[in-house]
């Protein structure tokens, strides 16, 4: 299973992916996010699915920009719907037939030369997609049901970027403590709004465990001052029932 969040605020965009590989019971650390950057050309591409697939695509993509230009994100989210396409013309069938799903959903961010903002896009298997904009200010693909919560109660458009990536990994850490295939090592991608200029940066449990036993500390002292009288008629009748 995976772990991939794409946040997209007013300041730019963050990604966040971790990077285990379950295959059986054999795990591995590999890099989910690919990022093509050059000038006033910034994007970058993150997966859940089959890493066969996954790999293929990317493959097919790299060479498209080889000799292909785009002007706007949304024409090279096409682009990369269109390989996903083909590979699932080469590969869906056979996989099939093994007992694989083609299952390969994409989060690509970024902004080209004519774009008028940063873009976040949600790529679906069958190679159409959605933006993301207001109101939605984030999406996940692979384990999504653990970290919600807390994006849900603190992210809006005009968050800033540190808080994107402060929530970003609380709703990692909620998904790495509930489920046993998504860990550390993370990747972190910044992107700020019409800078052209992405930034990477990888974080290992060691660099973050502090980080992830405060906020335990916080979320059990923020416990621990709820209000109780709310509760004091349920009580009330539980305590005269077993008189």
């Amino acid at each position: 299973m995976t772990y991939c969040l794409g946040i997209k605020v007013k300041e730019g965009l963050l990604a966040l992916a971790d990077t285990r590989i379950t295959s059986g019971t054999d795990t591995t650390v590999k890099k989910k996010i690919s990022i093509e950057q050059k000038d006033n050309f910034s994007l970058f591409i993150m997966t859940s699915g089959l890493r066969s697939t996954r790999d293929k695509a990317i493959v097919y993509f790299n060479e498209l920009l080889e000799t292909k230009e785009f002007n706007k994100l949304y024409k090279a989210v096409n682009a990369f719907g269109e390989q996903v396409k083909r590979v699932a013309t080469e590969d869906k069938a056979s996989l099939e037939r093994a007992g694989f799903n083609f299952d390969l959903n994409t989060i690509i961010g970024g902004q080209l030369k004519d774009d008028d903002e940063h873009k976040l896009f949600l790529l679906y298997p069958e190679g159409n997609w959605v933006e993301l904009g207001q109101g939605a200010p984030y999406v996940i693909i692979g384990n999504s049901g653990h970290g919600k919560a807390i994006l849900n109660r603190t992210l809006t458009e005009n968050s800033s970027l540190k808080l994107a990536l402060k929530t970003g990994f609380l709703s990692f850490d909620s998904t790495r403590v509930s489920s046993n295939n998504v860990d550390f090592p993370i990747d972190v991608v910044l992107y700020k709004k019409d800078s052209f200029h992405i930034v990477e940066q990888r974080y290992e449990k060691k660099d973050l465990e502090n980080i992830s036993i405060q906020w335990a500390e916080e979320l059990k002292h923020a416990l621990e001052n709820i209000k109780e009288d709310w509760m004091d008629e349920a009580f009330t009748k539980l305590e005269k029932e077993t008189i």
